[in-house]
């Protein structure tokens, strides 16, 4: 099984580094089912203080990252493409997004790329005429794409095969069938006075997964009804599987 490799272009190696080496990407990393390479703007900068950014034009607060390194890393390094600019203007990152650059493991390129914007942002000709799209993963603003790019990352790594161990976890998780997830407990059974749900506790499989079912519908109608919306409403056999968890005593 092929490797999905991100490359990742920032002024901030060792921030980006650090977190890809550690826990979940660390192991996918060294059983070589995720190869990430961080890339240093700052080494491929023509001057002896490797300068990356300068003023604007025009005025205006703050510095804007040059177009001469970026350009440099990126043709340096020949990255898997999409090369994605991590910024406000783009796509909004979602499961189905993530998806969809998981599955370019599998594709000509093996993998995509992401340019983390710092300061003001870029020079627009990088946005022009090098990247192939931008990429947002909310309405807010941040002091530099890297910490985007460890969310971009980590939510595509583990729709990779073979990295969360037991792959049918990505399956139950939220988003994944356009729903928030059933709520989970452990032990002990009983927690100041808070029990584990006694279906969990009974060793019937099937009225577990329907409880779990019924518990993810009734979480999203609960906390994203939009979620809900999105999918076209309830199913009837969803309503019904809702009626029955309503005479289940003790259902919330």
């Amino acid at each position: 099984m092929p490797a999905l490799r991100i490359d990742v272009f920032t002024i901030f190696p060792d921030l980006v580094e650090h977190f890809c080496a550690a826990s979940l990407l660390g192991r996918a990393r060294r059983l070589g089912l995720l190869d990430v390479r961080v890339r240093d703007l700052r080494a491929a900068a023509a001057d002896p203080r490797r300068s990356v950014d300068d003023v604007p034009y025009g005025g205006g607060a703050g510095m804007v990252l040059a177009p001469g390194p970026i350009f440099s890393a990126v043709e340096q390094a020949s990255p898997p493409r999409p090369l994605l600019l991590l910024g406000p203007g783009g796509r909004r990152f979602d499961h189905a997004l993530a998806q969809e650059l998981a599955g370019l493991a599998h594709g000509q390129s093996g993998g995509f790329s992401l340019l983390c914007g710092r300061y003001e942002g870029v020079d627009q000709r990088v946005v022009d005429h090098l990247v192939d799209g931008e990429l947002s993963i909310g309405d807010y603003v941040l002091a530099g794409g890297e910490a985007a790019a460890i969310v971009v990352v980590e939510a595509v790594a583990r729709l990779v095969p073979g990295v969360l161990g037991n792959d049918l976890s990505a399956g139950d998780d939220s988003f994944s069938a356009g729903l928030l997830e059933y709520p989970q407990y452990t032990r002990p059974a009983l927690f100041r006075a808070w029990e584990v749900p006694e279906v969990l506790r009974n060793g019937d499989h099937g009225r577990i997964l329907r409880w779990r079912r019924a518990m993810a519908l009734k979480r999203t109608l609960d906390l994203r009804p939009d979620l809900v919306e999105a999918r076209g409403g309830l199913s009837e056999e969803e309503r019904l599987l809702l009626e029955e968890l309503s005479e289940v005593p003790g259902a919330p």
